[in-house]
């Protein structure tokens, strides 16, 4: 699958761009997919003061033209769906269970959502209080609301593991709370991205509302983040560039939202479902081969099942065909780069050199591409690298717990705290300790999501909640306008 190169959207016209552009990779064939174009930081700062050009007049569209603009977006996704999936499983490596169902469609699920969204109220009638007179003012019945208004222009930067999505999750709220997006692609797969963009201006956002620019390396970034005409930067990536960006924007006192690494933990009582806790927590190894944040990476087998549960995770391990993408029963792909693939495998052995027992895997698979066989880690202890970094691999550690205490302080003995998993048959004892974790989701008994949660981080996992309604106020300021009645 190859495609034809495209420029950066600025302020409404397409442009080359400053940089030489850089060539896109497949990550299961080695072959190029693509030229990408390469932003300088003045192609950056031009499409922040785009943004923010455009911003007072976006503002103060109606929340009816905002929405209809969104589902156009979602029609043209579904129209272009045949030639959108081979060019996202191509950039990705991502399989065609994954693509086909987590990539574009939940990319047009989230046009659809946010455009409900612009039309729910920005209004909060507040109860008028009775004041007393002060020497700053008569007293009265006193009346207030409290409006949330937008923040401005968003530079909206993602990860490579969900293109599409990961960017509608960003922009889709954004403008249509009426705020100015500069969209920045990760640089391994912008192609995707771009195509969006592209459709964006073809149902008929104005210009300079949405702008794109991308880069292979952090200068354009970083100036995208430090230009005066950005007010807020809604990033999902590493807990290293997360503070990188806190650093910049605090500066200006931008807001931040931020969802950054995660180190998740899935504790396994020993009344579990076991076959549903092996399951769940094998989709480290068999979804998008771990490159996900919210993966259970780290398993908290109490010890009367430890060894069912190592022995039942190795099986797994051992069964999931790893190779081509496009076959219908691959279950592991590629990881994203050759540079990915080597520090994957630079963890595992150093878990093995730290003590750890390598059950499965370890190793990459032999082949074109940046494979690597679904790795299992046991008798790993808290102190251990790999029980304690993000690997966003398919590597699983296991570690054994006593009891409901030791369980608590194992899951929070990490810096992160993004996405925890509980398993027991005890829905009390469930409730209990999800309320103890220092995360800020929690699973129980399931690895399903519900999309109108809250969803963000505590600790070094991120700054902010998105997730249905509350992605909206995420993406607004709140103004309080008082009057005397």
């Amino acid at each position: 699958m190859t495609t034809t190169r495209r420029g950066l959207l600025i302020g409404g016209s397409w442009v080359e761009g400053g940089g030489a552009g850089y060539e896109v990779v497949n990550p299961a064939t080695e072959a190029v997919v693509g030229v990408a174009p390469e932003s300088t930081p003045d192609d950056a700062r031009a499409a922040a003061a785009a943004a923010a050009e455009a911003f007072p007049a976006w503002s103060r569209t109606t929340p009816e033209e905002r929405a209809a603009l969104l589902d156009k977006v979602a029609d043209l996704l579904e129209a272009r769906l045949s030639d959108l999936v081979p060019l996202v499983q191509a950039e990705t490596g991502a399989t065609l269970a994954v693509t086909t169902s987590l990539q574009i469609p939940q990319a047009v699920t989230r046009f659809r959502r946010y455009a409900k969204g612009a039309l729910e109220p920005t209004r909060i009638a507040l109860p008028p209080g009775q004041q007393a007179a002060t020497p700053l003012a008569a007293g009265g019945l006193i009346s207030a609301v409290a409006v949330r208004q937008p923040v401005g222009v968003v530079a909206a930067i993602t990860s490579y593991n969900f293109p599409m999505t990961n960017m509608a999750g960003k922009i889709c709220p954004a403008l249509a709370m009426g705020n100015t997006v500069v969209v920045k692609p990760a640089p391994q797969d912008p192609l995707s991205v771009l195509e969006l963009v592209a459709l964006m201006e073809e149902a008929g956002f104005p210009p300079g509302v949405v702008n794109v620019v991308n880069a292979p390396g952090s200068e354009a970034a970083e100036a995208l983040v430090a230009s005066p005409d950005v007010d807020m930067i809604s990033f999902t990536g590493s807990t290293e560039v997360g503070r990188r960006i806190g650093a910049v924007a605090g500066h200006d006192m931008k807001r931040l939202l931020l969802e950054l690494g995660g180190k998740g933990a899935s504790i396994v009582f020993d009344d579990a479902d076991l076959d549903a806790a092996v399951a769940g927590t094998g989709s480290t190894f068999a979804f998008h081969s771990g490159q996900i944040c919210t993966a259970p990476t780290r398993v908290l087998a109490q010890r009367a099942v430890y060894d069912q549960v190592v022995e039942r995770l190795a099986a797994m391990a051992a069964a999931l065909k790893v190779g081509d993408p496009l076959e219908l029963d691959t279950i592991v792909g590629p990881v994203i780069t050759a540079a990915h693939r080597k520090r994957v495998q630079g963890y595992v052995e150093a878990g093995a050199a730290e003590g750890a027992t390598l059950v499965a895997g370890g190793g990459a698979v032999p082949d074109a591409g940046w494979y690597v066989a679904p790795t299992l880690l046991a008798d790993a202890t808290v102190d251990m690298r790999v029980a304690q970094e993000e690997i966003f691999g398919p590597v699983v550690v296991v570690l054994p717990f006593e009891d409901e205490d030791e369980a608590v302080a194992l899951a929070n003995a990490t810096p992160f705290g993004l996405y925890d998993y509980v398993w027991t048959a005890d829905g009390n004892r469930a409730f209990t300790v999800a309320s103890r974790l220092r995360s800020g989701n929690v699973g129980l008994n399931t690895l399903q999501r519900n999309h109108e949660a809250p969803f963000g981080g505590f600790k070094a996992s991120g700054v902010g909640r998105d997730g249905g309604s509350f992605g909206l106020h995420a993406y607004s300021e709140l103004q309080s306008i008082v009057w005397s009645t």
